[in-house]
């Protein structure tokens, strides 16, 4: 075993722990962005000045009316800007715009004494608005061949060859929606300004040292003049990862220019009008199946709606192409990817990253054409797996490891759900239920961990031991919820060997740890568990030398266990705050920088081609719903899951981040509905579903009424910190299998063997469209045949995949 994954003995990684602020958050005493504002004197608020226009050139703003509203001290415009007028890493995102891009665009900003006074005069700014045509659907976008930003194709194997092998060819085009973050707290930053002019801002950011880096462009200072700190965050799900910059921005430029601490915070209208969100995308693609049903060939094109700017819409993209494949071999593959620009927010990092949008295609492909191939869907994914020890890759070329796990957590699946007795029982209850039916599926994820650009795979830690023995630990990751304080607390007991109470860890800020990485990509533990052990261990080496000479020993003999140095064979102990006393007075130096950098990645954006990820983490779910025939409307009886989190570093966090995760998915695939005003009227643009009662999200009427998870045992993962592997994303995956049972509920009310299209969001409306076709049983029909392959179309989401045969093909049919 290696180094980095080797266990102590007597391990405080793998104990199941309550989250590190689990206390405060149900007492309310855990203090978030916002809270601070009420601890600090003279603060100012800032209020965004919105157009309510989609697309418009500015040809004026008046900020007079403004400052002769009471209370209203400063509006900022872009003639405010020392620096650079730009909030995102792409250059294509002005932080006070000259072109209006998006219903609700901040064209301004007005600073207030109250928050009352700087509403009031945002809404006395007057903007004069040269209106321009706008594009809101990705449908729009495409059909004007509206792109910006990369374009991928990452090729496999001989596409042609594949399709002329291939006894079955299926065409098809998919639409799915986006999906809103809803964190439970919005965008907030609170900026102020010390006595020599350096800037600190208290910012809701998964990402402290990007936010650090545009504020500094912004304001043109040098980094070090900016300290960003990331207390906690009441969720970030992706949302704060890039789009919080801005907004901070604003409020240190608020602080510079007045000299006043700024107060920036949305209100949830705000948060949900002017934020990104997940990336909607079009599919059209076209597989070839052998005789028994075994993928010979897929092309696929794949469109992501970016929305006005690119953000990080290019690697969000990249990473739906590496996943497009999920748990199946795909020999032969050709996909293309192209980023669509609407008026709309910019779309922005949602958990997974992209990568549910990919594993989403196949998904929906093979639950489509199963039906057609005369196949049992669970029979026609386990038929493509990849296959252990046949040297296969991915279609971007990276070897799939551990691909004996994709099955095992598949057939641990069916075991724990009694899959084959409860598919009797379903059956049975159908056929006695005319109008009520129940579905079953099965769906399994293979999930890339790392960041696709190699580079942000590193991270840091700053670990400082004080005379009294307690320890404090500083990481370039950020707590939004998901535990990763936690897991980290308990890495660093481990490596020092003591007692999870004696190590305390500080909130996350640009001036103890440098340069990091946004906590995303799932890779926070490996990154920062990996640079914090890095850290303990060398501080424990220092104190073994120490022990060793106290113990009369040789340090290779000492051991540190809980909380005491003890020498192989001997009696003699020395607890660690006399240990740590007397290396104080021996002059031994008693805090580390740590470092951590993910070995053995190398990717070529070009070429599409390499080894992006560290590891796969895999997981499989079965999902029983039940649908009413007379309006769509379901209910989810029963989940069970096995998900592969390696060797857990504490598994009651991460059997949470399971649970949540699927239910986020679930949300995403079932419920939350994003829709914009397409008409041509006024709100052109506006979003319809701009609050709670408009945008449904999971509740606990949407939980299983059986929920069932199982964490992967004897996991260990190699070279990765205590053997671990990564929660936060692939768990949200999983919840395809219940998209994939409402499908197969729905095709229960029609003919055997039709093939049910279904819509993303699957809605109770959507479903009830579904069954509607079921009904007609005409979904499975076959087309005509254009250039010896079928033709598909789609229209609102639906499907229309038709299918032909060699022998078809042939007699010309």
């Amino acid at each position: 075993m290696s180094h980095l994954s080797e266990r102590p003995e007597k391990p405080v990684v793998g104990v199941s722990l309550p989250h590190e602020s689990a206390f405060q958050h149900v007492t309310g005493t855990a203090l978030y962005t916002d809270d601070l504002v009420q601890r600090t004197k003279d603060v100012l608020h800032a209020y965004p000045v919105q157009v309510m226009k989609a697309h418009g050139r500015i040809t004026a703003i008046r900020t007079e009316p403004a400052l002769a509203v009471p209370g209203v001290v400063r509006v900022l415009t872009g003639a405010d800007v020392p620096g650079v007028n730009d909030a995102g890493m792409k250059h294509d995102e002005p932080l006070f715009p000259d072109e209006v891009m998006f219903h609700g665009h901040a064209v301004a900003w007005v600073l207030g004494e109250t928050l009352e006074a700087a509403r009031l005069g945002a809404a006395a700014v007057e903007v004069e608005l040269d209106e321009l045509p706008s594009l809101i659907t990705l449908q729009d976008a495409i059909a004007a061949e509206s792109f910006h930003g990369a374009r991928p194709l990452m090729t496999h194997g001989d596409i042609d060859a594949g399709f002329a092998d291939s006894a079955h060819v299926i065409t098809g085009e998919f639409q799915f929606s986006g999906q809103e973050h809803f964190y439970l707290e919005t965008h907030a930053a609170l900026a102020q300004v010390d006595e020599n002019g350096q800037i600190f801002i208290q910012s809701s950011t998964q990402h402290p040292s990007e936010t650090q880096e545009i504020v500094s462009h912004v304001l043109g200072v040098p980094a070090h003049e900016v300290t960003v700190q990331c207390l906690r965050m009441g969720g970030g799900f992706g949302g704060k990862e890039m789009q919080p910059h801005g907004f901070a921005a604003i409020a240190a430029l608020g602080a510079k220019l007045t000299g006043r601490p700024v107060r920036f915070r949305f209100n949830r209208t705000q948060d949900l009008t002017m934020s990104g969100k997940r990336h909607g995308f079009n599919a059209t693609w076209k597989i070839g199946f052998d005789a028994e049903g075994r993928i010979q060939a897929l092309d696929a094109t794949l469109t992501a709606d970016g929305g006005w700017s690119l953000d990080l819409s290019e690697p969000v993209l990249a990473r739906a192409l590496c996943h497009i494949d999920n748990t199946y071999w795909i020999p032969n593959a050709r996909v293309a990817g192209r980023i669509a620009k609407t008026n709309t927010v910019s779309n922005t990092a949602f958990r997974g990253f992209g990568g549910p949008q990919g594993m989403l295609v196949i998904e929906d492909i093979l639950g489509r054409c199963a039906p057609q191939l005369g196949l049992d869907p669970m029979e026609l994914r386990e038929r493509n797996f990849y296959q252990p020890g046949q040297g296969q890759t991915t279609p971007y070329g990276q070897p799939v490891t551990q691909a004996e796990r994709i099955s095992t957590v598949w057939q641990q699946v069916q075991d724990d759900a009694g899959i084959a007795d409860r598919g009797r029982e379903i059956a049975a209850f159908n056929a006695a239920h005319p109008h009520t039916k129940r579905g079953l599926a099965i769906t399994g994820i293979k999930f890339g961990i790392s960041f696709n650009l190699t580079a942000f795979n590193q991270g840091g830690a700053l670990v400082l031991i004080y005379k009294d023995g307690s320890v404090l630990i500083n990481h370039g990751g950020t707590e939004m919820g998901q535990g990763l304080h936690t897991k980290m607390m308990q890495v660093a007991a481990t490596t020092l060997g003591i007692p999870l109470h004696k190590v305390r860890l500080a909130p996350t800020r640009t001036d103890k740890v440098p340069n990091t990485s946004a906590t995303a990509a799932s890779s926070g533990a490996d990154l920062n568990g990996g640079a914090i052990k890095n850290a303990c261990e060398q501080l424990r080496e220092r104190l073994l030398l120490v022990a060793a000479t106290q113990l009369g020993a040789n340090a290779s003999d000492v051991r540190i266990v809980e909380g005491v140095a003890r020498a192989l064979g001997s009696d003699k102990e020395l607890a660690w705050d006399d240990l740590v006393h007397t290396a104080y007075f021996q002059r031994v130096q008693l805090s580390a920088a740590g470092y951590y950098r993910t070995e053995g990645l190398h990717w070529d954006a070009k070429s599409f081609r390499g080894s992006p990820f560290k590891y796969f983490a895999y997981g499989a779910a079965a999902t029983e719903v039940e649908v009413d025939g007379f309006t769509g409307a379901y209910r989810i009886r029963r989940v069970d899951i096995v998900h592969d989190v390696g060797e857990s570093l504490s598994p009651m966090i991460d059997i949470g981040q399971v649970e949540g995760g699927f239910v986020q998915g679930a949300g995403w695939l079932t419920l939350e509905d994003l829709r914009w005003d397409t008409s041509d009227g006024p709100h052109r643009g506006r979003l319809l579903t701009q609050a709670a009662s408009t945008y449904k999200l999971p509740s606990f009427s949407e939980m299983p009424e059986e929920f069932n998870v199982r964490l992967l045992e004897n996991a260990t993962e190699e070279g990765a910190v205590y053997g671990s592997k990564a929660v936060g994303e692939p768990p949200l995956m999983l919840a395809f299998s219940v998209r994939e049972a409402l499908r197969q509920a729905a095709a229960a009310f029609g003919p055997s063997g039709v093939s049910v299209d279904l819509a993303s969001p699957a809605t109770p409306e959507a479903v009830y469209w579904a069954i509607e076709e079921a009904r007609r049983g005409d979904a499975s029909r076959l087309g005509h045949v254009v250039n010896g392959v079928g033709a598909g179309g789609h229209v609102n989401g639906h499907v229309d995949g038709e299918i032909r045969t060699d022998a078809e093909a042939l007699s010309g049919a």
